[in-house]
């Protein structure tokens, strides 16, 4: 019995140019970077994994795409049925001629009438050795601008195994990987969409544990998992490009090796806390290298004629543990607390995983409309209605922590001028509540010039005053010189791009876990007139803890006299 399917077709056109904005740091470190280095395997660069797909980057960028279609086949009641469906269609297209095209992107999708857990799906898939990712956007308030009015705005999560099409190189993320992105991309085509993430400081060296993603890494997903409010589609994606040396042919082989090893048997993914035993916790820089990094920005900041007014200053945890950690058990204890956060994990070949549960929308675009929003100031909850509501009065009459915060808000705001018609900020000044935390907000809206200008966007709007300083140059150059670790993809755009909507995340409260061999997790505080050292040292525990809460001491080692917290403190040089 013939299977119906409707579908959606469009050809791509170039795409207008745009400078690419770079950076400069200056002066030498005063502290020497350290690398983590996970396994072997981990170390070896991002182009030994072109084998296992395409990059997109290696094509002709303004070589418009042969076709981008979606073929949606009629829903079932299962995810086995769906399955069955989906292998009987590639089944059909291995047996039919390939397209007319010697490029395109098609992607089979296949309804399924129950919403089951993306999270749970990838899960499923734990045993195999493919490229991964997993995005949730934030589940908040209507009047918040998220996931737009389009017609998969009920769009809860995705998980993906495996990519279609992947793009990522050691240089830094330029207009022509944008456009390479783009061809692939229609607004007809919706859910076909690249996810991935930006390094923070795409000019300083990428040490050893960030290697395999690249100065950037974007995926479009092999097989993917869509979970909607009240249903759920599985997918697949094949890609190809004849100027790429990857064909029809390979990446539908590609593709049927891929679903050969799929699991459709759902485990559910543990949401409580693993308690894994810390066997050691190292803090890069240890408290008095902090102290000295802390003291030195005041001083800058405090000048008369002050060249720096904020910098934020990070720090790396690492953790080693007695049993594995899996980053998505992590995840999914994360996604339990994360009702106002977004949730994401990315993983290409041969490397750790990515994971974070980010507070921080860096944009969300839907067409014209573009919203942002400045996060400054952090307080913890209070134990009751009463002392929360105490807390976040002293929050919001803090002078340090408004200055802070009104830093971010201006600097967003001038730099969506520059590619808005109009912005507006409604809130101008609020509180934001997450289970742990609470900070100060507002947020922006504003009205594009140009819908397709999404690199200038992403340039303009990253890295944020919240996760940087300002101003911006000053302070990148300031953490170059003072920060002793590679924060890779950590305070970086994490998200993704789409036909008609792309949206970004900040990746902070994030880590990079690899099973067996720990984590590195990451945290930073803003630092401005009126900063004391401790405090911001407490302030990194506190935003560390939604991780550090899922571990505990290994008590039996503490009896054979093992130290359990070595703090680097290195010295300057």
């Amino acid at each position: 019995m013939a299977v119906g399917v409707r579908h959606c077709t469009v050809r791509f056109t170039e795409l207008e140019s745009s400078s690419l904005m770079k950076c400069s740091l200056s002066s030498s470190p005063l502290y020497r970077k350290q690398s983590v280095h996970f396994s072997n395997s981990f170390s070896q660069r991002y182009n030994q994994c072109c084998s296992l797909s395409m990059n997109g980057c290696q094509g002709d960028s303004r070589a418009p795409i042969g076709t981008v279609e979606t073929q949606t086949l009629p829903a079932v009641s299962s995810p086995a049925l769906a399955m069955e469906r989906l292998n009987s269609a590639i089944s059909d297209m291995i047996k039919s001629d390939p397209p007319p095209y010697n490029s395109g992107i098609i992607r089979l999708e296949v309804p399924i009438e129950e919403q089951i857990e993306a999270l749970e799906w990838l899960h499923a898939q734990n045993h195999l050795l493919l490229p991964r990712c997993f995005f949730s956007g934030r589940r908040v308030a209507s009047e918040m601008c998220i996931n737009g009015a389009s017609s998969h705005s009920k769009l809860v999560s995705v998980a993906g195994v495996g990519s279609a099409v992947f793009f990522t190189h050691v240089r830094p993320f330029s207009l022509d990987d944008w456009r390479a992105i783009r061809r692939f991309l229609s607004k007809k085509c919706p859910l076909i969409r690249a996810y991935g993430a930006i390094r923070f400081d795409a000019t300083a060296n990428i040490a050893s544990e960030w290697s395999a993603f690249g100065s950037f890494y974007f995926m479009v997903p092999q097989v993917e998992f869509d979970e909607l409010e009240g249903s759920s589609i599985i997918a697949a994606t094949i890609a190809w490009d004849n100027a790429a040396s990857w064909t029809y042919q390979r990446a539908i082989d590609a593709l049927q090796a891929t679903i050969w090893q799929l699991s459709s048997v759902f485990i559910t993914v543990q949401k409580k806390n693993p308690h894994s035993h810390i066997l050691a916790s190292t803090h890069v820089p240890g408290k008095a290298s902090w102290d000295i990094a802390v003291k030195r920005a005041l001083q800058i900041i405090s000048r008369n004629d002050p060249v720096l007014i904020k910098v934020v200053l990070a720090r790396s945890t690492r953790v080693m543990t007695a049993a594995n950690i899996d980053p998505l058990t992590w995840l999914a204890c994360l996604k339990v607390e994360g009702e106002n956060a977004y949730q994401f994990c990315l993983q290409p070949p041969h490397s750790p995983a990515f994971i974070g549960n980010t507070p921080e929308q860096l944009f969300h675009r839907d067409r014209l409309s573009i919203c942002s929003e400045a996060l400054a100031g952090t307080r913890a909850r209070g134990g009751s209605e009463l002392l929360d509501l105490k807390i976040e009065q002293d929050l919001l009459s803090s002078a340090k922590d408004h200055n802070e915060f009104a830093i971010v808000r201006e600097c967003i705001r001038r730099r969506l001028e520059a590619v808005c018609s109009s912005v507006l900020i409604e809130p101008k000044k609020a509180i934001r509540k997450f289970t742990r935390v609470q900070h100060l907000y507002a947020r922006l809206r504003g009205r594009l010039q140009a819908e397709d200008d999404e690199f200038k966007i992403l340039s303009s709007v990253h890295p944020t005053p919240a996760v940087c300083g300002y101003p911006t140059e000053e302070a990148r150059a300031f953490i170059s010189e003072t920060e002793m670790f590679d924060r890779g993809m950590y305070a970086g755009p994490v998200g993704w791009f789409g036909g008609e909507e792309s949206e970004f995340a900040v990746g902070i409260r994030s880590a990079l876990v690899e099973k067996g061999l720990g984590a590195l997790i990451y945290a930073g505080t803003g630092i401005v007139e009126g900063s004391d050292s401790s405090l911001e040292w407490e302030e990194l525990e506190l935003k560390t803890s939604q991780f550090t809460k899922l571990m505990k001491l290994e008590a039996p080692l503490l009896t054979r006299g093992q130290s359990r917290i070595i703090n680097q403190n290195q010295k300057v040089r």
